[in-house]
């Protein structure tokens, strides 16, 4: 089996600045024919979005697809919650770990792999505010340590 291609539609930047990603599935998405078509346009937000495990369904909240210019009576509500797709013995993984204190899922990314629709959730624990900080403080000092090797190099 080849590699299939990968098409990012939406990261959630916010995600790695708020949150520790302890690990990652990959989930499909239960969408209408007009939202895969918006998706391939790439109208699809996820900054304001979250996941919910409800009666052993996947489900996000949140997700704002644009409603597809010709799709007319067939659009769906863009921000409508949709449900995510994994096997039920993944769910129920991930269920148990979020009962512990303080885990929580976000979602990370949504893209086309080969002609399927996905969505990265990251399995997420809450940064306090220094972490934060120091987040920032050490891309700072990476971003001014590459500055100085390229004026060094260049010079």
């Amino acid at each position: 089996m080849g590699k299939e291609a990968v098409k990012l539609i939406a990261n959630n930047k916010k995600a790695y600045h708020d949150y520790f990603i302890e690990d990652t599935y990959e989930a499909g998405i239960a969408l209408a024919g007009t939202e895969v078509k918006s998706l391939r346009m790439g109208k699809c937000s996820i900054k304001e979005s979250f996941i919910r495990i409800e009666k052993g369904e996947m489900l996000i909240y949140g997700m704002h697809i644009s409603p597809y210019e010709k799709g007319n009576i067939f659009n769906k509500d863009p921000l409508r919650t949709r449900k995510l797709l994994l096997h039920r013995y993944e769910i129920h993984k991930i269920g148990g770990k979020i009962r512990e204190k303080g885990y929580t899922l976000v979602p990370l990314r949504v893209y086309f792999k080969g002609s399927l629709a996905k969505v990265e959730v990251g399995l997420a624990r809450g940064k306090k505010l220094y972490d934060k900080r120091q987040d920032i403080a050490k891309k700072d000092m990476r971003r001014e340590a590459e500055k100085e090797f390229k004026v060094r190099n260049l010079g």
